[in-house]
Formats: C-alpha cells, sequence, structure tokens
C-alpha cells in the first residue's frame, strides 16, 4: 500500500532526468556532501540507518566511484563533513556527528580521501554547506574554492538527498544567479550518487517528535525541488566522450 500511495504521488510530480556529459574542455568539480558514519553506516549514531539500506549503499558505491575519477584526473573535489559542538543543539534532529566523534567522519570507503591534493574537506555546523563555508571575517571557503579552480559544471552528490544536498544546492544556485559563482554555469545532482533516511509512519507515530519519512519518495521530492531551482538532474554521468563514471 505504502508503496502505491508513492508511486501515485511521483505520478503528481513527474521527475525527468537526464545523462549529463561533463566536458572536459572546462573544470568540473565534484561535491560530496555528508558522506560520513553518523548519517551512512549502520549502528554508528542518533542518525545513522539501523541496518542496511540498499539506496544508502549505492550511494556510496556510486560517490566512490566518482570521487575516483576525479582524483584520478586530477580535478577539484571538496568534502562537507557535518560536525556539530556538543553544546550546539540542531533543530528538530537529536544529537548527531559531535566533532571529534567518528561520526563525524568519512565513511571508510571515502577516508583515503583524506590524503589527496585535489580534495578540500570542509566541516560544517549546519544543513547548508554554502552556508557552512562561511568564515568569520565574512569570507566563504566554498566560494572561493569554485572561483580558484575556475568551476564551470559542478557535480553534487550525496546525503541527505532532500536536506543537506537540497540546501546547499537552493544555495549555490541563488549564489550563481545573482553572479557571486562566476565562472561557474551548471549545477548537475547525480540521483543515484544521493540517499535518504526512511522513518515509515507507524514508527514516526509510535516515536516523540518523529516525522514520517518515506525514503524513496522524500529522495524524489529532494531531486524535483533541485530541479525547481535550475539544477539538472542526472541518473547517468559522463566525462567527455563516450567514458562513463
Amino acid at each position: 500500500m505504502v508503496s502505491q500511495t508513492v508511486e501515485l504521488l511521483k505520478k503528481e510530480i513527474p521527475l525527468e532526468q537526464e545523462s549529463v556529459v561533463l566536458a572536459e574542455d572546462k573544470v568540473n568539480g565534484l561535491v560530496l556532501v555528508d558522506i560520513i558514519n553518523g548519517f551512512c553506516t549502520v549502528g554508528a549514531g542518533n542518525l545513522a540507518p539501523r541496518e542496511s539500506n540498499r539506496q544508502i549503499r549505492g550511494m556510496i558505491n556510486e560517490s566512490a566511484r566518482l570521487a575516483r575519477v576525479f582524483c584520478e584526473k586530477k580535478l577539484p573535489v571538496m568534502a562537507f563533513l557535518d560536525s556539530h559542538h556538543p553544546n550546539k543543539p540542531e533543530d528538530p534532529y537529536p544529537p548527531h556527528c559531535i566533532i571529534g566523534s567518528d561520526e563525524s567522519n568519512l565513511v571508510p570507503e571515502l577516508r583515503w580521501l583524506e590524503n589527496e591534493p585535489n580534495v578540500t574537506i570542509r566541516r560544517k555546523d549546519c544543513f547548508d554547506g554554502y552556508l557552512g563555508s562561511i568564515e568569520e571575517d565574512g569570507s566563504n571557503v566554498f566560494v572561493d574554492w569554485v572561483k580558484k579552480n575556475k568551476i564551470a559544471t559542478l557535480l553534487v552528490v550525496g546525503v541527505c538527498t532532500d536536506i543537506c544536498v537540497l540546501d546547499f544546492v537552493c544555495s549555490t544556485m541563488s549564489a550563481k544567479n545573482r553572479g557571486f559563482l562566476k565562472p561557474l554555469e551548471n549545477v548537475v545532482v547525480y540521483s543515484r550518487g544521493c540517499a535518504t533516511f526512511d522513518i515509515p509512519l507507524e514508527e514516526a507515530t509510535n516515536t516523540k517528535g518523529a516525522l514520517a519519512h518515506p525514503q524513496e519518495f522524500m529522495h524524489h521530492v529532494g531531486l524535483y525541488m533541485a530541479k525547481e531551482r535550475g539544477a539538472k538532474i542526472a541518473n547517468e554521468v559522463l566525462i567527455g566522450s563516450p567514458e562513463k563514471v
């Protein structure tokens, strides 16, 4: 019944995805959003999956594969890591990904990125990586990264599709449209490289403060809203032609 309802809702807001070719005559950048233990590794924390999840595993595999390709080509990569101070809650969620804990570290499949010279790692204490990149002096690490590397197309993967990924994409699209991110031209969200969490209605009803969060539908909604903001939604990514990544 739940799957039938989700499919019905998807028909009401259909999402057209595309195969995106990242041209090699311009700089492509990869952004990985919160692919950390606290959101992706079974049993790692309050917001981690309780059991192995197909969508999350697929996201990790696709993101790791893309990261390998970008690093082999020495293209710029930025990884956002959710990292919170213990005395600063992030409502409406319980404490998670506390600075210094393994929750706030990259998943094992991506820890190798910490030693790659083309990778910039940014710890953030809010949903939105764009806002989380603002320094005390008003400068923005993400904006500077885009400009320094002359990135024309940004490829975005990570979790959660409808929360941190979407918030980052919305801010980035607004900044691009205001001319703050030149020479950035395109933002691409790779659907198979994104994932979100699953809280069935029955579980939410029996958990104080919880909201129902059907995984497949909210993933769909996150992608749909990113497209509404002007991002391209890709179900296939190619670098040059005909190399598939």
